[in-house]
């Protein structure tokens, strides 16, 4: 049986027809290769609860998803023009797609639908970080998290400690999270054209976190160690005991924040936690 979906004007027909273009303010890299959206969608594969695509633009990774089995679809998306573009797509879709107009910075889309719940997404590249870390204060309202990053992002994501690139976003992610890139997709699958290439990351939530810790306190600390992330801990933390204070819990005075393990994280913020409030 033939879905409703192979039926629709390919992407680039319709951008052609609606003249719709990406916008740079908002982030915007379509990306219109359906070799590279069906690898995502098959990588986030088996849908049993809600899937939630957030920026889905003209619909690409959308109908992939669509395609590949999922039952119950919630787009976000903050563009007008592309709502209007994604009407074709929902009528063919109906009912398994809804569409909200919304910001995703300000929706709670750890609420949607149902589990297990899952975010798919090709992020905005401007507001990427920043959804990644508003997610993962609620991770475990997901089972899964199958994100684009730009290439140096997803790299900071998987980083482990001595590693160059090694900083607070790997801690986070390595704290609440197992995270792998699953593959590279070249600029030239985008439109328009971005000047670094893009990768895949999928984020599994743990069940149960390796250390117990607050993020709140774990935000704080390794935003003071990486905000000077070329000092040694002892100069980063010297209003708070410096070489004492870390000596007394077993840390390197030392060493640098690329080399300090998500665990000795977590005890420096217990530790320190209720100073930082």
């Amino acid at each position: 049986m033939i879905d409703p979906i192979d039926n629709l004007p390919t992407i680039r027909e319709s951008l052609s027809k609606l003249n719709l273009r990406a916008k740079k303010s908002l982030g915007q890299n379509f990306l219109l290769d359906a070799v590279f959206t069906d690898k995502i969608a098959e990588s986030a594969a088996p849908f049993e609860g809600t899937v939630i695509e957030i920026g889905p633009g003209p619909g690409g990774l959308t109908r992939s998803i669509l395609l590949m089995g999922a039952h119950e679809l919630i787009a976000v998306e903050k563009d007008r023009r592309a709502i209007v573009f994604l009407e074709e797509l929902k009528k063919a879709a109906s009912p398994r797609l809804q569409i909200r107009q919304a910001d995703a910075l300000t929706e709670p889309v750890w609420e949607f639908g149902f589990q297990p719940r899952q975010i798919i997404a090709n992020l905005p590249y401007n507001i990427a970080t920043p959804l990644l870390i508003l997610w993962l204060k609620h991770a475990n309202a997901f089972d899964k998290l199958t994100l684009m990053f730009q290439k140096e992002v997803a790299e900071r994501i998987v980083a482990q400690p001595g590693e160059s690139c090694f900083g607070r976003l790997s801690v986070l992610c390595d704290w609440l999270t197992t995270a792998k890139i699953l593959f590279e997709i070249p600029a030239d699958a985008f439109l328009p054209k971005p000047k670094v290439n893009s990768a895949v990351v999928q984020l599994m939530p743990r069940k149960n976190l390796l250390f117990d810790c607050r993020l709140n306190y774990l935000e704080r600390v390794t935003q003071i160690a990486f905000n000077q992330r070329r000092k040694m801990l002892r100069a980063s933390f010297k209003k708070f005991g410096g070489t004492q204070m870390l000596t007394s819990l077993n840390i390197n005075p030392m060493i640098r924040p690329q080399d300090l393990s998500t665990e000795s994280f977590c005890k420096l913020a217990n530790h320190l936690g209720p100073q930082l409030g």
